[in-house]
């Protein structure tokens, strides 16, 4: 379980391709902190540590987990967003997030708000996935490449986030334009009461 406040981006120093899996090589200032079977967010995904050097660490995905995520579309030299697995004796700063990414979403507009930002993503929508809490909320919940966030002005398909100045700068939202794609996790505690609701 993860809070979506990111500690830093990690860089891609290497992947390789295995059968349907990939094994991405990151680095970042935590490496002689993690050991092996620890959970890390990737961009909002949870990847375990399968191996370590002494100064970079690697995971692998799976076939689902590239076609759901931005993840198959890394290059080296990359960024992304890397948190640690929540503690449970810490204060939960952002939201329940469980590093399970629901779906991809696209960059359709990026505003500037007189230092901090709006970015409004679109994603595709489906009224059965609507129905069980895949959907956004005004004032609600939304993770986007693993970043906790609130969600303004929802659509049936897009909504807006407000990205203040430090967020920009310690996340990769610095690199995030129109047409980028990102990983978008909806609300957990949403698809609960949704999926609660279905069987009344």
């Amino acid at each position: 379980m993860f809070s979506g406040i990111v500690e830093e981006c990690a860089i891609l120093v290497a992947l390789v391709k295995e059968q349907e899996n990939v094994h991405f090589t990151f680095k970042c200032s935590f490496v002689n902190e993690l050991k092996i079977d620890q959970s890390v967010s990737h961009n909002g995904v949870c990847l375990t540590v399968v191996s370590m050097t002494e100064d970079t660490y690697t995971v692998t995905a799976m076939k689902e987990t590239l076609e759901r995520s931005n993840l198959g579309r890394l290059n080296v030299g990359d960024k992304v967003n890397v948190e640690r697995s929540m503690m449970m004796n810490g204060r939960l700063d952002g939201h329940i997030v469980q590093g399970h990414v629901d779906q991809t979403a696209t960059c359709i507009s990026v505003e500037d708000a007189e230092g901090s930002y709006y970015f409004t993503f679109r994603y595709a929508f489906d009224k059965e996935m609507a129905k069980r809490g895949y959907i956004t909320v005004d004032k609600g919940s939304v993770t986007v490449n693993g970043v906790s966030l609130t969600v303004c002005n929802p659509t049936d398909d897009t909504f807006q986030v407000a990205i203040i100045p430090y967020t920009f700068e310690y996340t990769n939202f610095h690199d995030i334009k129109v047409d980028s794609v990102v990983n978008i996790e909806f609300d957990i505690i949403g698809k609960y009461i949704s999926r609660m609701i279905q069987f009344k």
